[in-house]
């Protein structure tokens, strides 16, 4: 459906109960307004606009915070005297005069954005105390005779007065309450935020029904891509393959170099992974906590080869869902995490005719009569790497826009989680269904200069991303 104009809501509230950090959440827009622990500090009224289908849906209009609802509601009764005022009468008559560009300045603006909207979320900082002061705020938003729906904010934070809030505000007959938290919003917060609002606006509900369907198919969506892109780096990491002569690998300084160096590459191959589902959502990098590896500083990750993790790793692989050895990898000798390939030097003569009929067979064995090692990475790592990203990936659902604190890593001294035992069949399903990659070193993306992608990869990678799905449901029921 086309939306004609959009729905203008207001957005008002104490100082520092969070609307800042509410309409973060609601429009994905990280950089909106300044969000701090400081009291007052949106100071103007600003707007922003939730897109839907292409268009604007909904106009929402951040206003400064109420600092002195009981003062401005005295000095509103006293323009009264005879009592014959209509309560938006009277609220125009203050704005109408001195004091709304003096005294209260900041009311005066809260007041007037309120009387040119459709309705109003009143965002409540569900810790603090029920005062009077809140009291007359509640008085005076209702004085200006727009439809209010209470958002109840910080619901998750220790010492919330939920139930007070509520008591309170059903004596002034607000009834219908959000429950949502900007910094860590509830399941279905946001689609019910809107179906919420259709009661109190009735001849908009069609247009609020599409923007809550709409919030549920961009979604899916956004899961849809995330999961692709966890596939992505799947199938990347099981077709990465390094070889080396059998002397490289008798010098130590030397096997220790090329493994470190195929170490890093999967590091990175992670990084920019992270750095995607981070952008997807919405966030910005510096968002994430620090890592506890300092080759990636300031950014979410981990130690994919620490021991602890491939150890819970290949446990978890051996409760009768392996994945299998992988085509073309002969684990003579393991090196954290990479698979070593190793054969005798025969002839590379011989060798290369071999690689010429024999496939991928055909290049293991010519690599083992040229007396040349492989180096891949080990389907443990594979485990280890999807349960990190799909750990992030659902930190990333859960997580509002409204977020101070960074999403939280393990630190240097915490071992790695180990995959959640729930979650072990998909995991390995997910890494099964990235075996074919083992056979084909040329589907890495940074195995050449120019890279394009082969029509057999794709259909791969769409095989590994219809299994994600399945795991994440799997950490959404071990959580």
């Amino acid at each position: 459906m086309s939306f004609p104009e959009p729905i203008r809501i207001a957005v008002v509230g104490h100082t520092n109960a969070g609307k800042t950090s509410l309409l973060r959440t609601l429009t994905r827009r990280v950089n909106f307004g300044e969000v701090s622990h400081q009291p007052g500090t949106t100071r103007h009224v600003e707007a922003i606009e939730l897109q839907v289908d292409g268009r604007a849906a909904v106009r929402f209009l951040d206003t400064p915070g109420l600092e002195d609802a009981v003062a401005l509601r005295e000095h509103i009764d006293v323009l009264d005297e005879r009592g014959d005022l209509t309560p938006p009468e009277r609220i125009r008559r203050f704005l109408a005069g001195p004091e709304a560009h003096g005294v209260f300045e900041q009311e005066a603006k809260v007041l007037r954005a309120l009387l040119e909207v459709d309705a109003a979320f009143l965002v409540i900082d569900a810790r603090e105390p029920v005062l009077p002061k809140f009291r007359a705020e509640i008085e005076l938003l209702g004085a200006c005779a727009r439809p209010l729906l209470p958002v109840l904010n910080f619901l998750r934070e220790a010492g919330s007065r939920e139930a007070a809030w509520k008591e309170l505000l059903s004596a002034y007959g607000l009834h219908v309450v959000v429950r949502f938290d900007a910094a860590a919003p509830f399941v279905g917060a946001e689609r019910e935020l809107y179906r919420d609002l259709a009661t109190l606006l009735r001849e908009r509900r069609a247009q609020l029904d599409r923007i809550a369907a709409f919030l549920d198919e961009e979604f899916a969506r956004r899961r849809e891509a995330a999961g692709e892109r966890i596939a992505e780096l799947l199938v990347d990491a099981a077709a990465m393959r390094r070889t080396a002569s059998a002397v490289e690998f008798e010098i130590e300084s030397s096997r220790e170099r090329l493994v470190a160096a195929l170490q890093k590459a999967v590091f990175d191959k992670a990084q920019r992974c992270a750095s995607d589902l981070l952008a997807l959502y919405g966030f910005r990098e510096n968002d994430a906590d620090e890592a506890p590896l300092p080759l990636i500083e300031g950014r979410w990750t981990m130690d994919f080869f620490h021991p602890e993790a491939l150890k819970d790793a290949g446990i978890l692989l051996g409760k009768g869902v392996a994945v299998g050895a992988a085509v073309g990898v002969v684990a003579d000798l393991a090196l954290a995490g990479l698979s070593l390939g190793a054969g005798a030097a025969l002839g590379g003569a011989i060798g290369g005719a071999l690689s010429q009929g024999f496939g991928p067979l055909g290049r293991k064995l010519a690599n083992k009569l040229r007396d040349v090692h492989e180096l891949t990475v080990e389907d443990r790592v594979l485990v280890v790497l999807a349960a990190w990203q799909l750990k992030l990936l659902r930190a990333l659902e859960q997580r509002g826009h409204a977020a101070v604190d960074r999403i939280a890593a393990h630190t240097p001294a915490d071992a790695p989680p180990a995959p959640l035992e729930a979650a072990r069949r998909p995991l390995a399903e997910l890494v099964r269904a990235a075996q074919p990659a083992r056979s084909h070193p040329d589907w890495d993306s940074e195995a050449r200069l120019r890279w394009r992608e082969a029509p057999q990869r794709r259909d791969v990678v769409l095989r590994v991303a219809r299994q994600v799905p399945v795991a994440i449901q799997a950490f959404e029921r071990a959580a």
